[in-house]
Parts: C-alpha cells; structure tokens; sequence
C-alpha cells in the first residue's frame, strides 16, 4: 500500500524520490543532486521493468522516470504504475526534441516533465511540486506541447460530439422504425382478419352463391393491397444498392402508366442511386397527385439537375393540403381525409416510405408548396452522378 507524501511529510519531513534512467552516471548525478536538497533518494532503476520491482519495495512519492529507456520505456512504465499506484507522483526526464514523448507521457499519467538539460534547481523543485500534488512544466517545451494537447483534445471532442450526435440519430430512428413497426402491424392485422374470416366462410360452404363472389371480390381486394404495402416496404429496405441510374428514364416508365402524367425536362439527367428504389419513390409521389387530382387533370412531373444536386418535382391540380395537416402528411398511416369521410383507399404509407427511402440514399422528399390550385411534392436527390453526353451534343 502506497503511503502519501503528505502522510509521510508528518514524520520524515523528506520527500522519497525513485530516479529511473538508463544512463548510470546520469542516474548517479541526480541522486547527489537531490541528496544535497535534503531529498531522500530510496533506489535507482536502469529500465522500467526494474522501477516497477523498486516501487513495490522502496514506497517512494516521486519516480524521476526517463522516457527512452531499453526493455521497458518510461511510458509504459509510467501507465503501469499510475494503474497501480494513482497517488503516485511521476516526473518525466526528456531531452528538448521529444516533443512527441512529452505528449505521451503526459497522457500516460506524468504529473509533468522536465528537461535533462535543464537547470538542477528547476528539477528539485519540479519533485517537490509533484510530491505536492502539482504538475510541473518545462517552459522550453510547454508551449509546444500545451498546443499538441489541445489539438487533441479539441479532436476528442469533435469525435465524442460525432458519435453523440450519431447515436443520437440511431435513437430517433430506432424510436420511429419501432412506432412504424408498431402502426404497420396494427394497421396489417385488420385486413389480414377479414381474409381470414372471409376465407373460413368460404371453407365452411354457408354463403349464398351471390355472397360467395363478393366475398371472393374482398379477398381479392383485401390481398392486393396487402401486397402493396409489401413492395412498398421491401423497395424501401433495398435503397442501400446504388448505380448510375438515367433520371429522366426512370421518370418516363412511370409516366407509362398514366397518361395523365407528363414528364418535362431541360436535358438527360443522371444520378447515383439504387434506380428500382427510385421508380418506387417517383410512384409513391405519382399516385399520390393522381389520386387527389379531379379526374382528367394532368400531372406535371419536372426533372432538373443544376450542379450536383437533381430535382424532381410533381405537381397536381388537386385542392391542395390543409395548412393544419401539411405538418403530418409524411407521418406513418397519415391521410389527408378524415376516415370517417375518407373515399380514397390505403393506409396512408406511401409518403412515409418515399421520404424514408429517398433519406436513405441522402436526399429527402418534402412538401414544397400547396393551395387551392394544387400541390408540389420535391425529392431532392443530393449527390448527382455527371451528366453524359454525347460526342453529337459536344
């Protein structure tokens, strides 16, 4: 057991010193030095693994530890006793260019350092200032090495603001990928049960002929969407898979659908993204203007790339979103109607999913304008891939 300088300054009124250094007749040096300021010298070591054994046996304050040393270096040897003796005071003996030692040693547990070639009162007082319980600092390194400290320092911090802020952002997407689960499921489980009962009636032979195809009609209804949902959500976990993907392509197959729907466009626009993910995003976004559009009325979906950012915008002539529900429109199970006056199916997953998929090939699909005259959804596609052009276009 360690006993403090403190403790012991009661009774000896010295200050039991360890020199380590591999040099003899340095070693022997010091030790004179210190015994002329009434320092008790208790051993000497030539490496750290022979300061260890001391420091067990002798029960010194302060270990002068030299930094290179053979077999066992004052830096290892320094993090081995301060793990083992935390009240132990260590002063590091350096030469002028071991600035990078200096740093190690310091944050191996050091309680400071002075130079070798430093004045012999400057290195007495730096023991007894480690005895107290001080840090000694050489002033001809200090400033360097202060500097060196706060650059890593600084880098710490920036790196534990990084895993914060990341942490951060699993938590919250934890918390909404399990309130999705949780909605999803709940939402599933209804139309999974009427198939099922519906599917039982059918088993047991009691429906009337006529009730017997509506109810096949329900099932029928019932599992296509149930298999919407699915495709949904296996193109959202797919986003991760990118390629050099043509935009404008990808925005004239889904236009294929309906011909409502009109793709305009400045010129070829290609992107780096997973393109099977991106069709089901443009769908997402697509149906959804079609579905509250009056019938007849176009769609306008708008391709432009400026730098290196791609916009997509499409755009309805619908009666736009209510101010009070543009704040939810992109939750999980959301509609824009009421259920109780809803005459438009689904469960209201498709703008959760295109703004969760297009988030995770670092874009985002967002709300940018909307009023009585229509609404304009924008996905952002942050990273575009160059445009290719050809020999003719040059």
């Amino acid at each position: 057991m360690m006993v403090s300088a403190a403790a012991r300054a009661e009774t000896t009124q010295k200050v039991r010193v360890l020199v380590v250094d591999d040099n003899e007749g340095f070693r022997d040096s010091l030790a004179m030095l210190l015994h002329s300021e009434d320092l008790e010298v208790v051993g000497q070591a030539g490496d750290g693994s022979r300061a260890l054994e001391l420091v067990r046996t002798t029960h010194p304050d302060v270990v002068l530890m030299d930094v290179r040393m053979p077999s066992m270096d004052g830096i290892e040897a320094t993090r081995q006793l301060k793990s083992r003796f935390p009240s132990l005071g260590v002063v590091a003996l350096t030469g002028t260019e071991d600035q990078q030692a200096v740093r190690d040693m310091l944050v191996a547990g050091a309680s400071g350092y002075v130079l070798k070639d430093t004045d012999g009162d400057e290195i007495v007082n730096a023991v007894r200032r480690a005895a107290a319980g001080g840090a000694p600092l050489s002033p001809e390194v200090t400033p360097k090495v202060i500097e060196e400290l706060t650059e890593a320092l600084e880098r710490e911090r920036r790196r534990a603001r990084q895993l914060e802020v990341a942490q951060e952002a699993l938590i919250e997407r934890a918390a909404r990928r399990h309130e999705l689960i949780s909605r999803l499921g709940h939402e599933l489980r209804t139309p999974v049960t009427v198939i099922l009962g519906m599917a039982e009636t059918l088993r047991k032979g009691t429906a009337e002929e006529e009730e017997r195809d509506e109810i096949l009609g329900t099932i029928v209804t019932r599992a296509r969407g149930l298999a919407r949902i699915v495709e949904r959500i296996e193109a959202a976990a797919e986003v991760g898979l990118a390629e050099h993907t043509d935009v404008l392509e990808v925005a004239r197959e889904v236009a294929a659908c309906d011909p409502r729907v009109e793709v305009r466009s400045e010129g070829p626009v290609t992107a780096s993204l997973n393109r099977a993910a991106a069709r089901r995003i443009l769908e997402e976004l697509v149906e959804n203007a079609l579905t509250f559009s009056p019938a007849g009325s176009p769609v306008i979906v708008l391709v432009t790339q400026r730098d290196a950012v791609t916009q997509i915008r499409v755009t309805d002539l619908g009666v736009g979103i209510e101010p009070a529900f543009a704040q939810r429109i992109f939750d999980p199970l959301e509609q824009g109607e009421d259920l109780n006056t809803r005459t438009h199916p689904g469960v209201g997953l498709g703008l959760t999913l295109a703004r969760m998929s297009a988030r995770s090939m670092d874009g985002d699909v967002s709300l940018e304008a909307t009023g009585a005259d229509g609404s304009t959804f924008l996905w952002t596609i942050a990273s575009a891939a160059p445009t290719v052009r050809s020999p003719a276009a040059t």
